[in-house]
C-alpha cells in the first residue's frame, strides 16, 4: 500500500527578506494573506490563499528557489506590462501554445512563477 495523500497542503517558496517578498507577492501579484505566523522575532511563515490553495513564503524554513508554480491570470498582456513596469525579472518571455499563453517572472529570491492564460475555446 502506498502513501495515502489526503489533500494538497501548500506550495512553498523560501525567501530571505520578508518585507521585500511581501511587496512582490502582495503588491505585484495582488495575493491576499490567508494565514501568517511569526515564529520568533523576524522569522515568518506567511500563506497566501489562491482559490482555496496556499502559497507559503518563509524566511524560517530552509529551501532553494523553485520553479514549479504557475498561476492563472485574467489578462496575460496586462500582467506582462505590469511586471515590466515594476522592473521584475522576466524568467522567460511569452510562449504560445495551442491552448494557452504564458511567461514567467522571478521573485526577489529567484523563485520562478509562471503566469498563464488559457485561450478562449473556439
Amino acid at each position: 500500500m502506498g502513501i495515502q495523500i489526503k489533500e494538497f497542503a501548500f506550495v512553498f517558496h523560501p525567501v530571505t527578506d520578508v518585507a521585500r517578498a511581501r511587496k512582490f507577492y502582495e503588491d505585484l501579484l495582488g495575493l491576499k494573506i490567508g494565514f501568517q505566523l511569526e515564529f520568533a522575532p523576524g522569522q515568518w511563515w506567511i500563506e497566501y490563499d489562491v482559490a482555496g490553495q496556499a502559497i507559503a513564503i518563509s524566511n524560517a524554513m530552509p529551501g532553494t528557489p523553485a520553479s514549479s508554480l504557475t498561476l492563472e491570470v485574467a489578462d496575460l498582456d496586462a500582467a506582462l506590462a505590469t511586471a515590466r513596469a515594476a522592473g521584475v525579472t522576466i524568467a522567460f518571455d511569452v510562449m504560445e501554445f495551442p491552448p494557452c499563453r504564458m511567461f514567467a517572472v522571478k521573485d526577489p529570491d529567484g523563485n520562478q512563477i509562471g503566469l498563464h492564460q488559457r485561450k478562449a475555446k473556439t
